[in-house]
């Protein structure tokens, strides 16, 4: 079971549209800037069933954003819920500190990468930091489209909005 600090329902800046947010708690990236410190501790926050995060996300009915702390940090955890998810037909985003490239090497991460639909990539660089940006910080995070990616070539998220 995962570690869930909060779930923010409504949100329109994690993604497309209004969004349920679930932060994870836990992150080793520790990125100088981090507009959310305190995500890092991975005692923090409350465990949660994937049946008591679902009620949530019923509840409201937006599509997820799943951030923190890093998720993928949880990704073993966080795999029934994302099946579940996709099993309901929402789509998921999901926000990491890791490179996509990083991610479909590591075991665990691999198999939650299929029922993700966005991915926002690498840590936030304060140097880099652009607040033009749709939904990331720093010029350097990228929105991988991963379905498509799985396939071979990177490909970014693109919904025609500049």
């Amino acid at each position: 079971m995962p570690k869930v600090l909060d779930i923010i329902p409504g949100t329109a800046v994690d993604g497309p549209g209004l969004r349920t947010s679930i932060y994870f708690s836990g992150c080793t990236h520790h990125c100088d800037g981090c507009h959310n410190p305190q995500s890092w501790d991975f005692e923090a926050g409350t465990l949660m069933t994937t049946e008591q995060i679902m009620e949530f996300v019923e509840e409201n009915g937006f599509n997820v954003t799943f951030t923190g702390g890093d998720p993928m940090a949880h990704a073993i955890d966080l795999l029934p819920l994302a099946k579940e998810l996709k099993a309901r037909g929402y789509n998921i985003w999901c926000y990491t500190g890791y490179t996509f490239e990083q991610l479909i090497k590591m075991p665990g991460c691999r198999g939650l990468l299929d029922f993700i639909d966005v991915i926002v990539d690498g840590p936030f660089i304060k140097s880099q930091r652009d607040i033009n940006l749709r939904f990331r910080g720093s010029s350097n995070q990228r929105l991988i489209n991963v379905p498509e990616s799985l396939k071979g070539e990177i490909v970014w998220w693109n919904d025609g909005i500049a």
